[in-house]
């Protein structure tokens, strides 16, 4: 009756201080090793990693897996032991109510790394060991788990090799690597074909544009041609040409006007071009211009761009195009051979 009066008290305290705690980190949350034992006659016995000790790890401050352990050059040996239910109701002042299946001990925080627990009248000193919780945690508490399922199994001694499990993370890592190297050739291979697909329906574009070019009649040709020399000598071209002589700059609608005169001229002009390549703004500018016969010079004025950009802005475009390096005369040839 005592012992369940004293567990419904700390359940009680443990309702009324929850809320208060919710948002704390977990106190006893990783790997802690006892160090010392002291009994109520005055003897006192003292344990280390590498003659033999117990480990606890706590998941939280909610669940403790325990086991012996022996730390060697070359890694641990551990023997699971317990897996319990833990519940910690903090009184104050470092000082702690500490279930361990519902079987309450008092348990008080010497500091960060040092924790006290009674038990029977014993006190238990229990270090923190961060190594152990970043390197074996995981596996630890998986083993105590495992262990403790099967009740009827005889406990058995596990050896976690440092060497090996370093072997294992640069397996893991070098297969991660390859992995990566192998999506990133896929990755490459991907876009190099569709490049090369890419530029073979450009290639084709320019054999279409070409032998349209040279099959067409000779009528059709004088044909354009006059649709051309009357274009350039009439009153709408010749006041483009002095706006632009003057270095004044074009706004949307005169670009517009641009594109409709260019349009009726060389009706195709615009879609061949925009077929050829994804423009910039810039770029098919620069494009209209050179077929409207404007200078370099010009051309820069009117876009504010220094001679060199256009004469950049060109070339690139004939090697994006083609696919070979080529310079700014090459591309504006091509762009007056396209007729239609």
């Amino acid at each position: 009756m005592k012992r369940f009066l004293t567990i419904l008290a700390a359940c009680l305290l443990l309702g009324c201080t929850s809320n208060d705690c919710s948002d704390k980190p977990c106190l006893l949350q990783g790997a802690w090793t006892l160090r010392q034992m002291d009994f109520p006659i005055g003897r006192t016995n003292t344990y280390s990693e590498q003659e033999g000790t117990f480990l606890r790890f706590y998941d939280g401050d909610s669940i403790m897996y325990q086991c012996r352990l022996v730390r060697t050059e070359t890694g641990l040996i551990v023997r699971p032991d317990l897996q319990c239910d833990v519940i910690l109701i903090d009184k104050g002042g470092g000082e702690h109510v500490y279930l361990e299946d519902n079987d309450p001990y008092p348990l008080t925080v010497v500091d960060d790394t040092t924790i006290v627990i009674q038990q029977n009248g014993i006190l238990y000193t229990y270090h923190r060991a961060d190594d152990i919780t970043k390197e074996w945690g995981g596996e630890i508490m998986t083993l105590v788990a495992d262990v403790r399922k099967d009740h009827s199994a005889e406990p058995q001694i596990y050896v976690l090799s440092t060497k090996e499990r370093r072997q294992a993370n640069t397996i893991h890592g070098f297969i991660f690597s390859s992995i990566a190297v192998f999506v990133l050739m896929l990755l490459i291979t991907r876009i190099a074909v569709d490049n090369r697909r890419a530029r073979r329906r450009l290639q084709l574009q320019l054999k279409q544009i070409e032998e349209v070019q040279q099959e067409r009649p000779q009528t059709v040709r004088h044909a354009i041609e006059s649709v051309e020399t009357a274009y350039f000598a009439s009153d709408e071209y010749m006041a483009l040409q002095r706006r632009i002589a003057t270095g004044q700059r074009l706004k949307e609608k005169d670009w517009q006007d641009v594109e409709n005169q260019i349009r009726r001229v060389y009706p195709g002009f615009g879609s061949q071009l925009q077929g050829l390549h994804v423009m910039s703004d810039l770029e098919y500018q620069v494009c209209l211009l050179i077929k409207l016969r404007i200078a370099p010079k010009e051309i820069a004025s009117v876009l504010a761009r220094d001679v060199s950009t256009i004469s950049t802005v060109r070339s690139r475009l004939y090697k994006k195009v083609f696919g070979q390096k080529g310079g700014a005369r090459e591309w504006d040839e091509f762009i007056l051979s396209i007729a239609h």
